[in-house]
């Protein structure tokens, strides 16, 4: 099958699988269902392995950081403020944490060492698996932060409404 149908194939699935979930209310819903969605069809076997035209995955990373970008303004900045400290705590303990698991997960569980320690960083999938590719691991550490990035989309928001029921936090307190 020409890599462009297989490609188009792989979009339908993610993108149909994205909007059904879209009518779960889950947070994130359309990113997980995009994510299951496209995975499945590529576990199925069904389909030859996505052909991403070169500097794909480069332009989508800069697509999704823009509508990132886009939600940081003058209220961010003034929230930065007073977050600037725990973000710095948040960082470190993540990279820490990081660093000692992906050790331990390449020590005990036979995990060659580079895709334990960048599977274990904190990150996005998106930008560990470009710097997994950089090291000729970029398929085992998207397959590892693909699985975290399931689960937590999947356990955090149960997890929020269940501990701050509120909904939100109020930051200057």
């Amino acid at each position: 099958m020409p890599s462009l149908i297989t490609l188009l194939l792989y979009i339908l699935g993610g993108a149909s699988l994205g909007a059904l979930m879209l009518l779960t209310g889950i947070p994130a819903g359309p990113l997980l269902g995009a994510i299951l969605g496209a995975g499945l069809l590529s576990i199925s076997g069904q389909l030859e392995v996505a052909a991403w035209p070169l500097g794909t995955k480069t332009v989508l990373g800069i697509c999704i950081g823009t509508v990132i970008g886009t939600g940081i303004n003058k209220e961010t900045l003034g929230e930065l403020q007073l977050l600037w400290k725990p973000a710095l705590v948040i960082t470190f303990v993540l990279l820490v944490t990081g660093i000692l698991v992906g050790l331990l997960i390449s020590q005990y569980l036979g995990v060659d060492k580079t895709v334990a320690l960048l599977g274990a960083a904190p990150g996005g999938t998106i930008g560990m698996s470009l710097v997994g590719a950089e090291f000729g691991v970029g398929a085992a550490v998207a397959a590892l932060h693909a699985v975290r990035l399931i689960t937590v989309l999947f356990l955090i928001p149960a997890i929020v409404h269940f501990l701050a029921p509120g909904g939100g936090v109020d930051i200057t307190k």
